[in-house]
């Protein structure tokens, strides 16, 4: 039996060969368009060919992949998971990520809204512990959401799932373009937990206008975005959440799916909590 390639030892090959970059030549890009692929290891290979030398790598020390942790926090009957089910057009994320090779500890903020592209607020989180917000946390959450939104923020947010993976970030030398390419993610809610698949690469391709080379040459590759996101893909699983629209990638990318198990009144009671947990102001 031929053994699966291992995608994170190529990217760790990829990344060795490729000229690295400052995290100050790293474009920010807190406001931006993503779009999201899933794959292969050779396809993978055959992407950082394509690009050449027109991208270069994140080196922090002598490091050129780095760990995360994440920590995602919901409301008891999982608003922020189902409105970005449901495709809601105004939605927010919230988590707290943590570099364990380096860079801290943030509490992030990522809201959709009525433009459809992505724009990220984060402060320090050093502080406090990755699995709790603080009156400080809360405070920030309820000014971002009502003064970017129009929201007024549910009254309680607890942590729901955490993910591991590792990343290796490409950063275009010519424009204000980044591509993160993500392997060995592992998504774990309390007991239970659910691993990718080791010969997937999860992409982003990340850029103020949506028009980033990778994207054109990954179109040239024959592959086209995904809707996925790595919180929804994970309560999914676990806790066999209806996930219609992500049921492709979930039969795809995850290695396994997690025994089912019954879900909680909590979660049954959705549409009324989502009714009354998260209201807009007008």
């Amino acid at each position: 039996m031929v053994a699966e390639p291992d995608a994170n030892v190529l990217l760790a090959g990829i990344a060795a060969t490729v000229p690295p970059v400052g995290l100050e030549e790293v474009p920010r890009l807190m406001r931006r368009v993503d779009r999201k692929y899933i794959v292969t290891a050779p396809t993978m290979a055959a992407l950082a060919a394509e690009l050449g030398d027109r991208f270069a790598v994140l080196r922090i020390g002598a490091r050129r992949q780095f760990r995360y942790t994440s920590t995602y926090f919901d409301t008891p009957g999982l608003l922020t998971f189902h409105q970005h089910r449901q495709d809601r057009r105004r939605r927010f994320k919230l988590r707290t990520r943590t570099y364990l090779d380096g860079g801290g500890r943030w509490l992030e903020l990522k809201l959709n809204g009525a433009r459809g592209g992505t724009d990220k607020h984060r402060i320090p989180y050093d502080d406090a512990p990755g699995r709790a917000l603080t009156r400080e946390a809360m405070e920030f959450v309820r000014d971002t959401l009502l003064s970017e939104l129009h929201l007024v923020a549910p009254e309680t947010l607890a942590p729901v799932l955490s993910t591991d993976y590792r990343r290796v970030t490409l950063v275009d030398v010519a424009g204000s373009a980044r591509l993160t390419c993500d392997t060995g993610l592992l998504c774990r809610d309390g007991g239970a937990s659910a691993p990718a698949r080791r010969d997937l690469v999860l992409l982003e391709s990340k850029s103020a206008d949506g028009r980033a080379l990778v994207d054109k040459v990954l179109r040239g590759l024959g592959v086209r975005p995904v809707t996925v996101s790595k919180y929804c893909l994970g309560v999914a699983a676990l806790r066999d959440l209806p996930a219609n629209r992500w049921h492709p990638v979930l039969r795809r990318y995850l290695a396994r799916h997690p025994e089912k198990r019954q879900a909680s009144l909590a979660y049954s009671e959705c549409p009324r909590v989502l009714a009354s947990t998260c209201r807009t102001v007008s």
